[in-house]
């Protein structure tokens, strides 16, 4: 490939006040609007007493913020995104970038909370909306996990150092999937960055658990989370919130005497790497075998929550045999022990795979931080609580566009969606009173973006 002109034949100019480069966030934005996000945020978030009018119009500049997330803005000057050439002939009430950081800025923790529960409320909208959680599958699962940001500037609050060595912020996100669909996040919560994993995690729980519910998920639902989470306060809002657990143990004293007391024969080969089938004795070979054993937990708590349910154990060889030298494998072989502690209704060899997928939530961090997420821009705490919060929400909805276009895109990364039916350059056109978006013919995914426009309740001309 190269240039078909003589660069003394080629010009550029900026000057064409007509054209956009998103054309995508037109129906996106519509289905924000058909889900009530602004009615919603100027129902709960009223932030009263913020000096030079920043509170005022918070659904105008709540729609600003996740619009330009939506468009790939990761940080707060970012958000000019959505001012440039004919965009703002497309979507009314555009906000500045100064005049949105100067609006999150105003928030108090109060005022997070309020933006959460409007967050969770839209997220339930979407959900009704666009099948985007299905309400027929019969088991559900919410993930709890936990990330350290790095930031950079010292004097962001709340920014300290913690297991990572890293000066971040902490932040938990919790996830709704099925075997069918891709995690959505319903709840999130800001930490400094030196509060462990675990730490504060009942309570965004107890919200995520209720908005399922709320979503009309009637199914079982299994909560899942790393050694962490293993916490009675944990297992307490599950069995309250009528869940089932499945959390990692950490291996120490009383879990090593559990599993030191589990007898030769009780292990079961399972398919795990490397393995292979014996279709003459029916069974896998492999380095990774499993069994369960009931065990009582917390027992150094209050009576009250005490809990026994099954001790998952999975066994792996130590050494990756095609690493070890020839001649140097051990002498005596030594085991890797992963535990489980769960009530899952499901036999063994069911529930100890399940366990395994709770490492889905790792892709959820992975498109959060390749677009708003990128970075927490502010150096007020509550400012950076405000845009997690709403990074959340433009996940979420950037996800629901995906699941209305095709069958591919509800399954793939938000990056993905974004560059295929979102930043879709087009000219507009006006005429017989109405606007025409004219877009790039022969655009390979232009079935999935009529899929998505037509979905949000407009028309295409054919």
């Amino acid at each position: 490939m190269k240039v078909s002109h003589r660069p003394a034949e080629l010009f550029a100019a900026f000057d064409d006040p007509d054209l956009i480069a998103h054309a995508g966030l037109v129906p996106t934005i519509r289905l924000a609007e058909r889900c009530g996000l602004a009615a919603l945020v100027a129902a709960k978030v009223k932030l009263t007493g913020a000096k030079n009018g920043a509170g005022t119009a918070a659904e105008t500049k709540t729609m600003s913020i996740v619009g330009g997330m939506v468009a790939g803005a990761d940080s707060i000057d970012d958000l000019d995104v959505l001012r440039h050439g004919g965009l703002p002939r497309l979507l009314g009430g555009v906000r500045a970038p100064s005049t949105l950081g100067s609006f999150l800025r105003a928030f108090t923790w109060g005022h997070v909370r309020q933006l959460e529960s409007a967050a969770r409320a839209f997220t339930c909208n979407l959900a009704a909306h666009t099948g985007l959680v299905p309400t027929a599958d019969e088991v559900v699962f919410v993930d709890i996990d936990s990330k350290v940001k790095q930031v950079y500037g010292p004097a962001k609050q709340g920014a300290s150092f913690g297991y990572t060595k890293q000066r971040g912020l902490h932040f938990q996100i919790v996830t709704v999937k099925t075997s069918t669909c891709t995690p959505v996040i319903v709840a999130t919560r800001l930490r400094k960055g030196s509060a462990g994993s675990g730490k504060g995690a009942a309570s965004p729980l107890r919200e995520a658990l209720a908005t399922v519910r709320a979503m009309g998920i009637t199914a079982q639902i299994i909560v899942r989370a790393d050694s962490a989470y293993f916490s009675h306060k944990v297992v307490d809002v599950c069995r309250k919130a009528d869940a089932r657990f499945s959390l990692a143990v950490a291996v120490r004293k009383k879990i090593r005497e559990a599993i030191a007391a589990i007898p030769e024969d009780a292990w079961t080969p399972i398919m795990y790497a490397a393995a292979v089938w014996d279709t003459e004795e029916e069974r896998w070979i492999s380095d990774a075998e499993i069994t369960e054993v009931p065990f009582t937990a917390f027992t150094s708590k209050k009576k009250a929550f005490h809990t026994t349910a099954r001790l998952i154990v999975r066994r792996v060889k130590r050494l990756n045999p095609k690493s070890v030298p020839e001649g140097q494998a051990e002498l005596f072989g030594v085991w890797r022990h992963h535990v489980i502690f769960t009530d899952s209704p499901f036999v063994l060899a069911q529930a100890e795979p399940m366990h395994r997928e709770h490492a889905v939530v790792e892709q959820v961090f992975a498109d959060l931080e390749d677009s708003a997420l990128a970075h927490l821009p502010s150096g007020k705490f509550t400012a950076n609580a405000a845009w997690l919060t709403l990074a959340a929400t433009a996940y979420n909805l950037t996800r629901a566009a995906g699941h209305l276009a095709s069958v591919f895109h509800a399954r793939a990364r938000t990056g993905t969606i974004r560059r295929h039916l979102i930043n879709i350059p087009a000219r507009i056109a006006i005429g017989a009173r109405r606007l025409t978006l004219h877009l790039p013919q022969r655009w390979r995914w232009q079935d999935d973006f009529t899929d998505l426009w037509t979905a949000t309740g407009q028309r295409m001309i054919t």
